[in-house]
């Protein structure tokens, strides 16, 4: 099935807690993560974030307060989250949530360590031309 690895877990119960920003998500291996909406937004795997090829990625800010407005199923592989900013283009399939939830402290470190590199703050605005390393997005 596309997006999923052999014998990876599945997905048994998604849970969006809006006033918390959590996505609570449990899988069948018994596994449960809670994902900040943020961390989800900020590695999102669209093209408008990850570019369309190495260095080309677009580091995101402004996101702590983004919200989940909408959580749309793509067949029996991923989901698509509309967030508060606009932005509903990444495809997070049960593999790539299951590595955001089970890698969330190193992302959140690589994520502080490239704020620090750019010299800008996690809660700066995204730039005046809307932060967007790709024009066709």
């Amino acid at each position: 099935m596309a997006g999923l690895q052999a014998g990876s877990p599945i997905p048994t119960e998604l849970t969006v807690h809006s006033q918390s920003r959590i996505l609570e998500i449990a899988f069948s291996d018994h596994t449960q993560f809670r994902i900040p909406f943020e961390l989800m937004r900020i590695y999102s795997p669209s093209a408008e974030v990850k570019g369309h090829g190495p260095g080309q990625e677009v580091l995101q800010t402004g996101k702590r307060e983004v919200d989940i407005v909408g959580l749309e199923p793509i067949g029996n592989y991923a989901v698509k989250p509309v967030f508060s900013d606009g932005h509903e283009s990444g495809l997070f399939t049960w593999d790539y949530l299951y590595h955001l939830g089970s890698d969330q402290s190193a992302l959140w470190e690589d994520y502080n360590r490239r704020l620090q590199a750019a010299g800008v703050d996690r809660d700066a605005p995204m730039d005046s031309t809307g932060g967007h390393g790709c024009a066709s997005h």
